[in-house]
């Protein structure tokens, strides 16, 4: 019994969802969304209802089940709302800015880290210090902004590095503090 794969999903006005044998269309204002759909998991659109049914009960489909239904209702969301990541840069020197398509990072290396954006995903930069990735696909916009924090992780002495901005690093306290 799959308490998140049993709730039908709401098409908003505006989106439509098309489903083939094997593949999940979702087109909305800020763009379109495609998923494969798992073996053994069916999909059907009835009265503006997204329904995710499994056709076995083995273990995997059962897991596949309720993670179908969770993509296509971020796919609906994303092409509705769109997703957003926010980042901060911390650190004296430590700064970003954004030309076209390029972040541009300057985090205590000698040379500065350049990020191109994949296709759907916008950077913008307010204060040299405050990064944010947008995007309408959830699983991507989430993926570049964790490559981004990879760039220069927060050290848990003074903080310094890149961070999400909703992220509370615990610092430690130095040698000194111990003796």
């Amino acid at each position: 019994m799959s308490r998140i794969g049993n709730n039908p999903i709401t098409i908003p006005q505006g989106v439509t969802v098309t489903v083939d044998k094997t593949q999940v269309n979702v087109t909305g204002p800020k763009g379109t969304l495609n998923l494969n759909i798992p073996v053994q998991i069916k999909v059907e659109v009835k009265d503006d209802q997204v329904v995710v049914s499994r056709l076995s009960e083995s273990k995997p489909t059962k897991a596949n089940h309720g993670t179908t239904r969770a993509h296509i209702n971020n796919m609906v969301n994303g092409v509705v709302e769109g997703y957003k990541k926010e980042l901060e840069v911390r650190g004296t020197g430590y700064k970003a800015s954004v030309s076209g398509d390029k972040l541009t990072v300057l985090a205590g290396y000698i040379h500065p880290v350049v990020i191109t954006a994949p296709q759907g995903i916008q950077f913008a930069v307010a204060e040299d210090t405050k990064i944010t990735v947008t995007g309408i696909d959830k699983t991507v916009v989430g993926q570049v902004a964790s490559n981004i924090r990879k760039i220069r992780t927060p050290e848990p002495y003074k903080g310094k590095g890149i961070r999400y901005s909703d992220e509370v690093i615990k610092l430690k306290a130095g040698k000194t503090a111990k003796a």
